[in-house]
């Protein structure tokens, strides 16, 4: 018995018209053409007088020009599509890096020149002209933030808790639309909204430390409860239903296991809530004011704090004022840093606290 296999006419598919089988371009061609776009570039500017910036929008508009016909010539119109759309999400990246860089060298550049011990061990108490510190300022900002934290973090943590284990209805869409739009008022308005409240008790006039550590906390109360809600949401349910199946209490079921499940992400979003806080100027402006001298009582009287200390010596600089602008600088570089270092602490919170997934 035997069996025959047909066979349909061979038939010879040809590429596609956009496709160049075997074409490609060197990995070196993109950096060649931005190089020749940026000689072109330069070459214009030199018949033109071209600034720094027009030389940078030349050479991308030119080598993306350039990139884009060479790879269409060689690599068909499908990879050239790709490297334009390469080219343009590389620029949208360039120009936002711009004035980050920007920001941060001049900040350094200027801020480096009072960056000494006197300037972290000394107030402005009898200074006129050079010298000084903002030790006064840099006590009463980690004063005032580690207040606004006491005062935040159990109210958000809570409100959250409660968002996601137990509310439910109108009480709970209520409380969800109020933490938004909280999310989204001025920082002036709560600067206001805790003077008024103060006024109501002491009178008018009033300046305290506590002061501006309730006004932060309105800014700051909303963020902890939206980044810990959507923590909160990413613990599997299969753990609480498994800690339910054992008996356990559903109060005992959010202390010992959703929340040690969700720290890593409930310790982010707290850091992140006090580097969002910690450079606020409008509030403290209208709550704490400034002072030249150290206080570190915040229920007594007004408390100096970086962010106002750095708008009081440039805008107020007297005379001469190049002092007082180099403390100002100094002053913004110190908030960098510490707004820097919270961010640091939040990776490694989130690295070193996850829990474990591995077997």
């Amino acid at each position: 018995m035997s069996t025959s296999t047909a066979q349909g006419p061979a038939t010879d598919v040809a590429p596609a018209p956009e496709q160049r089988p075997g074409g490609r371009l060197p990995r070196w061609a993109p950096w060649a053409a931005f190089v020749a776009a940026l000689a072109v570039a330069y070459l214009v500017g030199l018949a033109t007088s071209t600034n720094v910036v027009l030389l940078v929008i030349y050479t991308v508009v030119i080598g993306t020009a350039g990139l884009y016909v060479a790879s269409r010539i060689v690599e068909g119109p499908r990879r050239a599509v790709d490297r334009l759309v390469t080219c343009l999400v590389s620029s949208a990246f360039g120009i936002a890096m711009v004035p980050l860089v920007s920001l941060a060298y001049e900040v350094i550049r200027r801020g480096v020149l009072r960056f000494d011990g006197e300037f972290f061990g000394a107030s402005l108490v009898g200074v006129i002209g050079e010298g000084g510190g903002a030790y006064h300022a840099i006590m009463g900002t980690l004063i005032i933030t580690l207040l606004t934290t006491l005062i935040s973090v159990p109210i958000g943590l809570l409100t959250a808790i409660y968002l996601v284990e137990y509310g439910s209805g109108r009480l709970k869409r209520a409380i969800t639309f109020f933490v938004d739009v909280m999310t989204g008022i001025p920082s002036i308005v709560a600067g206001l909204f805790a003077y008024a409240l103060f006024v109501i008790f002491f009178g008018a006039g009033i300046r305290l430390g506590i002061m501006g550590a309730v006004a932060l906390s309105v800014l700051m109360i909303p963020v902890v409860v939206r980044s810990a809600e959507e923590v909160l949401k990413l613990v599997p349910n299969e753990l609480r239903e498994a800690a339910y199946a054992l008996g356990v209490p559903k109060w005992r079921t959010i202390v010992k296991v959703v929340l040690p499940t969700a720290i890593a992400g409930l310790g982010t979003g707290v850091t992140l809530a006090i580097a969002r806080v910690i450079g606020e100027t409008a509030p403290l402006l209208v709550t704490v004011g400034i002072t030249n001298g150290t206080n570190l009582n915040p229920f007594e009287g007004r408390m100096a704090t970086l962010p106002v200390y750095a708008f009081y010596q440039l805008t107020q600089p007297g005379v001469p004022p190049e002092n007082a602008i180099d403390r100002a600088w100094t002053a913004a570089l110190i908030l960098i840093m510490l707004v820097m270092g919270l961010n640091v602490v939040a990776r490694l919170i989130s690295r070193f606290f996850a829990p474990k997934t591995s077997r």
